[in-house]
């Protein structure tokens, strides 16, 4: 169906064509994509330190991605028709039904056995800081069963900085794929919300470990000196790969 929302041929073309010029023009290395599986749905929730994030992943990963995108790219000419046709969910960010309505989306994608990402921190990062995770994506794993990859992504801010106008030509970043969190380990909770939060806790440290980025316990954009959760930010047990003891994602004072 032509109204089905997620990538599709423009995306597998644009890959196609685009993916050679982009390694003529930037150096992207790789690490981890080995562990995406071959087919099947799963969710990857990279860091976002760059508006080219997305396009690198698109580029790189050797399936169709779905990426959500903020709504506001529909306001545009520029970008209300490609962006949709190169596989962007638009959400809108004031939360709520709307917000909903793009993760309706995403199930959608993801029941077809296909490939979604979401920036769990739901905005670019201006400062270089990896910020809280918003639990829309760990959602969507326990409600679809998909996995989660965390994939830490270093480098591209380098390439176009958030207020840059334009990418700088021969420049390198780096893009790695973490161990896969399983929703099971956190579908049998009682309390959704927790085994969401606690999820997506599990997913920055990963993302962390990976980027070595500064941990700050609030969400992107939000005041210094607006409240936070009572109990720290902790990461439970070990991801599918490996087992590992328990391991608590240090917060620092905001």
């Amino acid at each position: 169906m032509a109204d089905r929302p997620g990538a599709g041929k423009l995306q597998r073309r644009t890959r196609a064509v685009v993916g050679p010029l982009s390694r003529v023009l930037w150096k992207v290395e790789r690490a981890g994509y080995e562990r995406l599986p071959d087919e099947g749905p799963a969710i990857l929730c990279p860091n976002h330190i760059s508006f080219l994030d997305s396009m690198f992943l698109l580029l790189t990963v050797p399936r169709n991605i779905s990426f959500v995108g903020k709504a506001e790219y529909m306001d545009s000419w520029k970008t209300k028709y490609i962006f949709p046709a190169l596989g962007m969910i638009p959400i809108d960010r004031s939360g709520g039904s709307k917000s909903s309505a793009a993760l309706d989306a995403a199930a959608e994608v993801l029941g077809r056995g296909e490939l979604f990402g979401i920036f769990p921190e739901g905005t670019r990062s201006r400062d270089g800081y990896l910020y809280k995770g918003r639990t829309g994506a760990a959602r969507l794993a326990v409600e679809t069963g998909a996995p989660i990859y965390p994939v830490g992504i270093t480098g591209t801010d380098r390439i176009q900085p958030p207020d840059a106008k334009a990418p700088k030509p021969f420049t390198s970043c780096r893009i790695e794929i973490g161990r896969p969190v399983r929703p099971e380990r956190y579908a049998s909770r009682s309390e959704p919300h927790q085994a969401w939060r606690s999820m997506i806790d599990e997913v920055m440290f990963e993302i962390r470990e990976m980027t070595g980025q500064e941990y700050r316990n609030r969400y992107a954009g939000q005041r210094e000196d607006a409240p936070t959760e009572d109990r720290p930010t902790a990461v439970p047990a070990s991801v599918i790969d490996d087992v590992a003891p328990a391991r608590e994602l240090v917060t620092v004072a905001s």
